[in-house]
């Protein structure tokens, strides 16, 4: 009895009406000390007050209640607003009003996921809202927490519904499916990919079909023209069963922020949406991650769960603190790869002198395989250049970032003079470029 009595009242909150009506009780109490011929009227508003109390207390605590189911994706995409929604439901034979406190993961730093919202009696409602991780690993969703109130509303019953859970945030499978769509769709063109015309045939010949306008004419096969009577073409394809490695360096070089999300994480994310654009088109994709040592390393496939093992992969890394060793990286390489591959190394270079002591190791793999260097614009220093300078600090700072820029741009010039393919590009575009640089390889055929 003792404890049922104690759990009811930890669960009672007092509302700002029952201080303010509380309040007015003791100005009347007050007032009549000066003004007698108030009488009884003080006395009589205690009692109201008191009575109305007794009922809000007997209806919030007579009946059920409110009952609120949260529900999400078993796992979270890194990056992405995430769909998060809660289903209450009134068991009040009256209407309530509801105050909702959610006890998100403390990750994402919120304090303010608060609702309001009223429901009619046995009445249903869907709350919905977005939340945008920015780093992988587990999320730990707490209780909701409810604050019932009657149309009285001098109290509020707390109800706390539902059970802690936890959640695993991925690499952005969510900007994978959109990409995946589009791919299949050929629409990839939507979201910032250019259309690259192929030249001339490959050598992968896929099947000879009839001729119909808007073929190549350079591909009418004669001899099935004169077996068949009719104009016969040869059909190409582009050829499969490449291999393309993402090569992700987790130093402390790709732990600089942007947007929330780490250059590790927009590596990740374009990695992840990468491979499995090769998996479509029918090419072979691999994995390998590396700082002071090899991290990881997946070998290029294209079996059914291939992508499934590069989102676990994915999934697992994290930034080191110590540079990056290029020569591991090669040792790796040469001693387990072996047919001629696309590499996209994801990586950061901040000065000249840093990208030369990289130098001898990434022309040995350029010499080996095709090597496309990926790292990334300061969009930080981009916005600083564009802005006036007002006083003479300002100048040293805007003199500053541009010879950052201007270095920028000389890596870009020294790797392209030793053969090796580059792309500079601000962290939000990377996915989008790399693919580019995916596609124009392939449409050249330059594997």
């Amino acid at each position: 009895m003792i404890k049922a009595w104690k759990k009811y009242i930890g669960s009672l909150f007092v509302s700002n009406r029952w201080h303010a009506a509380l309040t007015a009780c003791i100005v009347l109490f007050v007032i009549r000390f000066f003004i007698p011929w108030l009488g009884i009227i003080p006395y009589a508003a205690l009692l109201v007050l008191g009575v109305l109390a007794l009922a809000d207390y007997f209806f919030l605590y007579r009946f059920r209640g409110v009952s609120a189911v949260r529900s999400h994706a078993e796992r979270l995409s890194n990056g992405d607003d995430n769909p998060v929604q809660i289903h209450f439901e009134n068991h009040y034979p009256f209407t309530v009003t509801l105050d909702v406190i959610d006890e998100v993961p403390h990750q994402f730093q919120k304090r303010d996921v608060h609702f309001h919202l009223v429901l009619a009696e046995g009445e249903s409602k869907y709350l919905k809202y977005q939340l945008r991780p920015v780093k992988r690993g587990e999320y730990e969703f707490g209780y909701i927490r409810l604050f019932c109130s009657t149309s009285i509303g001098l109290f509020k019953r707390r109800l706390t519904v539902g059970q802690p859970v936890n959640v695993p945030v991925y690499p952005s499978y969510i900007q994978m499916r959109r990409y995946q769509l589009m791919a299949i769709s050929n629409r990839l063109s939507e979201v910032g990919v250019k259309k690259v015309r192929s030249l001339g045939h490959t050598m992968e010949f896929e099947q000879i079909k009839e001729y119909v306008t808007g073929d190549d004419y350079r591909t009418v096969n004669w001899k099935a023209t004169a077996r068949k009577g009719q104009l016969m073409v040869n059909n190409y394809t582009d050829e499969k069963s490449q291999q393309i490695y993402c090569i992700i360096d987790k130093s402390r070089v790709m732990r600089m922020p942007f947007e929330g999300l780490s250059l590790l994480d927009y590596s990740v994310n374009a990695s992840l949406v990468l491979s499995n654009v090769a998996l479509l088109k029918q090419d072979k994709a691999g994995i390998i991650t590396f700082a002071e040592k090899i991290s990881s390393f997946l070998t290029a496939d294209r079996k059914l769960s291939q992508m499934q093992a590069i989102l676990e992969l994915l999934y697992k890394q994290k930034s080191r603190y110590l540079e990056s060793d290029f020569e591991k990286l090669y040792i790796q390489v040469k001693r387990k790869i072996n047919q001629r591959s696309l590499l996209v190394l994801f990586t950061n270079f901040e000065s000249l002198s840093g990208m030369r002591r990289q130098l001898p190791y990434l022309r040995k793999l350029a010499a080996d395989h095709l090597l496309v260097t990926v790292f990334f614009e300061n969009t930080e220093l981009e916005a600083l250049l564009n802005d006036p300078a007002g006083n003479l600090k300002q100048v040293y700072t805007k003199a500053v970032a541009e010879q950052f820029a201007s270095e920028k741009q000389s890596i870009v010039a020294e790797l392209q003079q030793h053969g090796i393919m580059t792309i500079l590009t601000p962290p939000q575009n990377l996915t989008v470029n790399a693919l580019n640089k995916y596609l124009e390889i392939k449409a050249r055929q330059l594997l």
